[in-house]
């Protein structure tokens, strides 16, 4: 598994030259903060990452429920029991296989793998605008109906999991990059990933870390062009 280091925040790459998947550290006072759990295989990485950095982790924060995200958080939870796991309120229900649509949401059936084994449950539920140690909880359907971003408020470095991609090229969740085209095939409804990645823009983040990716620094104006790249595509 390779690691980038960029000031709090440590990039972990399964896979990286062939389908890279993307989890993350935050390094805290009281340990570290993992932001998705990657790949069943990706477990080994991650724990040796934690010890070479020689933090123990503290807190799990899921973006959203998909396979892809979700996958060593059964293994990391057994390392880490006393680890308190992070999800939002609406992609609980997916992770528990609820696939259903609420009233208040576009009719479109919900997309992506979801695993049927996994064990490990959230002890806390996110809203929009909750606190996790350093990070800011920012409600971001779209990709899923319950996905979130995390905004570290100590050097507003973004972590949008699924919200946009930048391997193939810098998208928002649903528009099809052709040499990586699985995160928009995995996208739950385009038009409110659209209106969610334009509020993530107004951020005007430090940096952009993805799901799937390399880092973008000071990517807003990038973020600009992709947006409206997708919205004439929508129009």
């Amino acid at each position: 598994m390779r690691m980038i280091h960029e000031e709090k925040l440590y990039q972990l790459t399964s896979m990286p030259r062939f389908f890279p998947v993307n989890c993350y550290f935050v390094e805290e006072e009281d340990g570290l903060t993992l932001i998705d759990a990657a790949m069943p295989f990706s477990a080994k990485g991650i724990l040796k990452a934690a010890k070479t950095i020689g933090k123990s982790i503290s807190k799990i924060i899921l973006t959203h429920a998909h396979e892809d995200h979700v996958g060593a958080l059964d293994s990391v939870k057994e390392a880490f029991p006393n680890a308190i796991v992070h999800i939002s309120v609406r992609d609980a229900r997916i992770m528990d296989g609820d696939m259903s649509i609420a009233s208040d949401e576009p009719n479109v059936s919900i997309k992506g793998g979801v695993p049927k084994k996994l064990k490990t449950r959230p002890n806390v539920l996110l809203k929009d605008g909750d606190r996790i140690g350093s990070l800011l909880a920012i409600a971001t359907p779209g990709h899923t109906p319950g996905s979130m971003s995390f905004l570290d408020v100590r050097t507003n470095a973004l972590i949008a999991g699924d919200a946009f991609q930048t391997r193939g090229g810098l998208a928002v969740a649903g528009d099809i990059r052709f040499w990586f085209p699985f995160p928009a095939l995995g996208t739950w409804h385009k038009e409110t990933a659209l209106i969610s990645a334009k509020k993530l823009m107004e951020l005007n983040p430090s940096v952009l870390a993805v799901g799937h990716g390399e880092i973008v620094k000071k990517p807003a104006k990038e973020m600009q062009k992709t947006i409206e790249r997708f919205e004439s595509k929508l129009n």
